[in-house]
């Protein structure tokens, strides 16, 4: 056996220098041991390090990214696992995009799990004013991860906290910034750190933030694990907070909100008018009306209305399925990545987008909240049934000669055909007015599929676009 001692810090460094020299050598992983800082000797010995191979080694970026987190893990496996998935890969790359494989399957789970733990040091660290002789103030912070995460994790806090000088000991070790990097010192007894007269304003203010109508205790267990309580100093104010809720909701309750004056609902009428089911006389009338719609409840989530753009003497038409992101923050379609990928495969077919008439089978946007991000929603069917009345008013106005639907939910929206795509794409059918209806992939289905198949997607988009620019001319 070989074996491979790995030093306390910069571990990943070592790890990846010493895997890409056996791997070359063509060592498989049954004859390698990697051990930590302060693993007993072999009682028989180790072999020597053979010399540099010949055999050139491969390695994408997602798996270095992956083995680096996976490094990090408190499992002593982690070293073994992600070099036989390096060795694995020289002869089956494919394998690493296969999250169902069961060395990847392992490796992603100890990967979420450390940075889970990531999360929890940068949320749950709690510094201590610590004396200073010189201009910068300098804190201390003892904290107890699950995982070996300090040189993981520390850098955040010399990004947010530059302005101070700061050591946070862990029992992995001690990470120490004084302005400039960050040093990283051999483990030691827990320091004794002093009060920090700062707890205690953080204290009446998690008091005060504590909204004892919304107590879901194995929600808080999970995002504040009782493991971490210990060294929280507003952690011990909760038992009490919790016994106390029951008087406090009856006391919101008794000191309920009146009822609203008179007024109250001429106001609100004249902020959001409800959308008229009388059909508007132009296309902005139908823009303006379309813009205060609450035919579903998409209406109370979304920015706004995101109404088709283009020209309202368009022949062409292209629906989408509905506002992204960033559609619904600017208020105008098809400016997001999928967007920006039509709008280029539009120009290679020789069709100016600004001759065409942009649109969404669905006019708001419909997401999930992943912290602070907003995760799309595809439109269910009564929303798409909803929102037929404004695709209608604009398909009347504009009068296309033909229209594109992009993806299922414009093809279902335009032909009320909700048969797989697959099979129709690239082929015309009569929409439910009765115009031709041109069916083609939508970009973001190209912007989720892996390269090679996004490739022959996008030349598909291509060639459909092509053809209508054919059906156009003819």
């Amino acid at each position: 056996m070989i074996r491979v001692d790995l030093p306390r810090f910069d571990r990943f460094e070592a790890w990846r220098d010493a895997a890409r020299h056996l791997v070359g050598a063509r060592i498989p992983p049954d004859r390698i041991t990697w051990a930590d800082p302060e693993a007993p000797a072999d009682l028989f010995g180790s072999d020597p390090m053979p010399p540099a191979g010949d055999a050139k080694v491969k390695a994408t970026k997602d798996y270095l990214t992956l083995a680096r987190t996976v490094a990090s893990h408190s499992d002593p496996e982690r070293w073994s696992l992600i070099y036989a998935a390096l060795w694995r890969a020289q002869s089956d790359r494919g394998f690493l995009d296969n999250p169902a494989d069961p060395l990847m399957d392992r490796l992603n789970r100890l990967a979420k799990s450390v940075r889970r733990d990531i999360h929890k040091m940068h949320a749950f660290v709690r510094f201590h004013e610590l004396p200073s002789d010189g201009p910068r103030r300098s804190f201390g912070a003892w904290f107890e991860p699950e995982h070996l995460i300090l040189q993981a994790a520390t850098p955040f806090f010399a990004k947010r906290f530059a302005d101070m000088d700061w050591l946070i000991a862990t029992p992995e070790g001690i990470a120490r910034f004084t302005g400039d990097t960050i040093a990283y010192d051999p483990p030691a007894p827990r320091p004794d750190l002093p009060e920090d007269a700062n707890h205690g304003l953080w204290q009446t203010y998690f008091a005060n933030i504590f909204n004892p109508a919304r107590i879901k205790t194995n929600a808080m267990r999970s995002e504040m694990p009782v493991k971490y309580w210990k060294n929280l100093p507003e952690t011990h104010l909760i038992p009490q907070m919790l016994a106390d809720a029951p008087r406090r909701v009856q006391a919101m309750r008794d000191a309920g909100a009146s009822d609203a004056p008179a007024f109250a609902a001429k106001v609100t009428a004249r902020i959001r008018q409800p959308a008229q089911d009388t059909p508007p006389e132009t296309l902005a009338q139908a823009q303006d009306q379309a813009a205060r719609c609450t035919r579903c409840e998409l209406c109370h989530a979304a920015t706004q209305t995101v109404w088709g753009q283009g020209d309202p003497d368009a022949r062409l038409m292209l629906v989408g399925e509905a506002p992204g992101d960033q559609e619904d923050l600017s208020g105008r379609p098809f400016v997001g990545p999928a967007g920006q990928l039509l709008r280029q495969t539009m120009a290679q077919a020789d069709i100016d987008p600004e001759k065409a008439w942009l649109t969404n089978a669905v006019k708001h946007f419909r997401f999930a909240p992943r912290g602070k991000r907003r995760m799309h929603q595809t439109p269910d069917r009564p929303h798409i049934e909803q929102c037929r009345w404004w695709l209608g008013i604009e398909r009347g106005f504009v009068a296309p000669d033909l229209t594109v639907a992009l993806g299922a939910t414009a093809a279902f929206a335009l032909t009320g055909d909700k048969t797989p795509l697959t099979p129709r794409r690239g082929k015309v059918q009569a929409g439910l007015d009765g115009g031709p209806v041109l069916i083609t992939w939508h970009p973001s289905l190209i912007l989720r599929l892996p390269d090679d198949r996004a490739a022959a997607a996008r030349a598909e988009l291509l060639e459909d676009l092509r053809q209508a620019g054919r059906m156009l001319a003819a």
